[in-house]
């Protein structure tokens, strides 16, 4: 059975791939364990250089590159640019700072000399999605390579072209032949990879059903997991919120990549006494996005990834309506080809329909009426999931306080949307995972924490 790549934009198939047999797949990784093998000993200048030298691949091939996204999972190629531009930027960040993350620390004791050692683990699995198919990968891969470990990849099954082209990349910066490689398989092999005695440990973006699974299966045999899932940010909008600004910055990160992010906005929070004014703003920014050709340079909101994707969101935003929201823009499937959803509101959100307690993974926003401060940040607790957050005020430090002491998550940003940065940890907790990826802490996941003591 192939792998086949589909332009979402249009239902074309782009390209049909041969999977890698099972065998074929034991093979990879036992090559990679064996490349590793030398991997482990080189220094960190140069690992630092060929990092460097990965980054400089990125931004030259990095037009061509949005473009594969565009024709694989529907990304506008303006905002695939900036993707394969953050890619550089990761690899440059550990290329600096990784020789220093990862020295040695001496602790005094009462021995001789005693110190913490940072020591690389072996061949670790990532398991990554599509909605980011160049980032995912790079913010596992250029830490782990860093650090003296070697990666495999397996990838969304509708993105099989850019998996590929993430282990050209690698091989064109000059690393040694087998540090990466990608595996072209199904879903079904993954459990059976975890399994492979030469596969350390597993880094997993994707959904918290899929986390849970592979971290029941790691668990079994004491692998090493990092975990980051799914979410349902809260964006909260308080009563002295410069509003126009923070409606114009909610309405981007809940249509970035078409609304496909773990850490888009998804649920808007807004005191009462100005909901009535954020909303007018909200929907004015919202129609604005204009929805259509990702080839298309002033494309804001391309296709979602796939059909089925496309239609379960629909499905959602039904059912909320059916349970009482107000839809007060888009909800409507458009007409013609491909796996198009506009930009929607949905207001009167309550417990109990999808668009609370669900994550809509596509430019829906709900809003939800608070009476208060105090109300609006239960509310924005209330859910399983704890990825990012934001909170919006004209007092700064009350917003530092709120979000550092109040809002439940891994992230949580003021006055700005919720990103990831190469400098900070990033994760999530209750549903949304453990573990964290990026800056020293992402650094730190997989290598050995290593005491050494000398009598």
């Amino acid at each position: 059975m192939s792998i086949i790549a589909i332009d979402p934009a249009n239902g074309k198939v782009i390209r049909k791939y041969r999977p890698n047999t099972p065998k074929q797949a034991d093979q990879k990784i036992k090559q990679t364990h064996k490349a590793w093998l030398n991997w482990k000993n080189t220094t960190h200048q140069e690992r630092s250089a060929l990092l460097t030298a990965m980054a400089g691949v990125l931004q030259t091939r990095k037009t061509e590159l949005a473009i594969l996204m565009a024709q694989e999972m529907g990304k506008p190629t303006s905002q695939g640019v900036a993707e394969i531009e953050k890619c550089a930027s990761v690899c440059e960040y550990y290329a600096a700072n990784a020789g220093n993350q990862l020295a040695d620390q001496i602790i005094e004791t009462d021995a001789s000399k005693s110190y913490i050692t940072f020591q690389p683990l072996g061949v670790v699995l990532a398991v990554m999605p599509w909605n980011f198919p160049f980032w995912q990968a790079f913010r596992f891969l250029a830490p782990a390579l860093a650090a003296g470990n070697c990666g495999v990849l397996k990838h969304a099954s509708n993105v099989p072209g850019c998996a590929l082209a993430i282990e050209d990349v690698v091989r064109q910066a000059g690393f040694p032949e087998n540090v990466f490689q990608t595996l072209l398989v199904e879903s079904a092999m993954v459990e059976k990879i975890i399994e492979n005695p030469f596969i350390q440990a597993v880094t997993l973006t994707g959904s918290t059903n899929a986390g849970k699974q592979v971290a029941q299966k790691a668990g079994s045999l004491v692998k090493k997991t990092v975990l980051e899932l799914g979410g349902s940010d809260p964006y909260v909008i308080l009563e002295d919120a410069d509003l126009e600004k923070a409606a114009e910055i909610c309405v981007n990160s809940r249509v970035i990549n078409g609304g496909q992010s773990c850490i888009a906005a998804k649920r808007f929070i807004v005191v009462k006494s100005v909901e009535k004014e954020f909303t007018k703003y909200f929907l004015a920014k919202m129609k604005a996005k204009k929805l259509g050709d990702p080839l298309d340079i002033l494309t804001d909101i391309g296709p979602q990834a796939r059909t089925d994707l496309r239609n379960e969101l629909h499905e959602q935003v039904k059912l909320s309506i059916k349970k009482g929201a107000k839809c007060i823009l888009g909800g409507t499937l458009p007409k013609g080809k491909g796996a198009f959803y506009p930009a929607t509101i949905l207001t009167k959100v309550k417990p109990g329909m999808p668009a609370y307690d669900e994550e809509l993974f596509g430019p829906v926003a709900a809003i939800i009426s608070a009476k208060d401060k105090a109300d609006a940040i239960r509310i924005a607790n209330d859910s399983s999931f704890g990825l990012g957050s934001a909170v919006f005020t004209k007092d700064r430090e009350r917003g530092e306080k709120i979000a550092a002491t109040q809002l439940q998550s891994g992230s949580c940003f003021v006055n700005a949307l919720v990103k990831s940065d190469p400098r900070l940890p990033f994760g999530g907790i209750k549903q949304s995972g453990y573990g964290r990826e990026l800056g020293m802490f992402g650094i730190h996941e997989f290598v050995n924490i290593k005491t050494v003591f000398v009598a």
